[in-house]
């Protein structure tokens, strides 16, 4: 992955004039995120997994929908794209904010995956050369996630809570930033979103940060545990709740190993 120099200058800007975050900090934080994401694979920046019936593209996964299609979670990649267009970014000819996943079916996407179409390569090139803004988004999406989960909470001690919580993971006793905290928190916001969207629910339970901060045992000593057995108890919840034709079962496994990243 190319220096993320400028995701760097982003999140000290983003959390506390007076920390720095090093491009050596930087760096760690998007490859452990492209890790969990797709192994750090090039052949993973544009997928279409098991049992989804949308893509996912970039370093963070970012969902990408066919024409037509409606899911209950976040399309994600559009905002991806409109941010880069706003830090002057130029898109490739096609791609933008509004365009739709340009294969309808699983089957014609990786079709022209291996013959390498025209159309696959200036998509596959562009995420390819871009992933410091793809970063830097994630770093946006983070930094905005605190007063989205606060916006939807009319509970003045709940509201409270999260923040605290928030912050406890953010951040070292020193006031300086938990440069593992914050890796925790950004993966997991781009793994399983904010927890504000009524869709990304099932049996009006949900499975977002918000979700696994309201969760999270202050007591435990190691934080980092404590959040990722928050997270593990939330998308148990989610398994359980989940419609069995989704099949959700088959991923427990993979996400605990992800999880397991928090701490371990």
């Amino acid at each position: 992955m190319k220096t993320l120099l400028s995701l760097s200058l982003l999140l000290t800007v983003l959390f506390s004039a007076n920390i720095h975050l090093t491009e050596k900090q930087a760096n760690y934080i998007a490859k452990k995120v492209w890790q969990n994401e797709g192994a750090g694979k090039d052949k993973y920046l544009v997928w279409w997994n098991k049992g989804e019936d949308f893509a996912s593209v970039g370093i963070g996964h970012f969902i990408w929908f066919p024409k037509g299609h409606t899911e209950r979670f976040r399309e994600v990649f559009p905002m991806v794209l409109a941010y880069m267009q706003e830090q002057g970014v130029k898109l490739p000819k096609g791609i933008t904010p509004k365009s739709d996943f340009p294969w309808q079916t699983k089957e014609a996407f990786f079709w022209a995956k291996k013959q390498k179409s025209i159309y696959y390569m200036r998509l596959f090139n562009f995420l390819k050369r871009t992933m410091d803004y793809q970063a830097m988004f994630m770093a946006e999406r983070l930094r905005q996630a605190l007063p989205q989960m606060l916006n939807t909470i009319q509970d003045p001690k709940k509201a409270a809570m999260i923040e605290r919580r928030f912050n406890h993971m953010l951040y070292k006793k020193n006031g300086k930033i938990d440069e593992q905290g914050l890796y925790i928190l950004l993966d997991y916001t781009n793994f399983k979103g904010e927890g504000t969207l009524k869709s990304e629910r099932y049996k009006g339970q949900g499975w977002g940060l918000m979700q696994v901060l309201e969760h999270l045992d202050e007591k435990n000593t190691n934080k980092y545990k404590a959040f990722s057995d928050a997270a593990k108890a939330m998308l148990s919840r989610r398994i359980k709740n989940s419609p069995p034709a989704r099949g959700e079962e088959r991923w427990r496994r993979g996400w605990n190993v992800r999880l397991d990243t928090y701490w371990k």
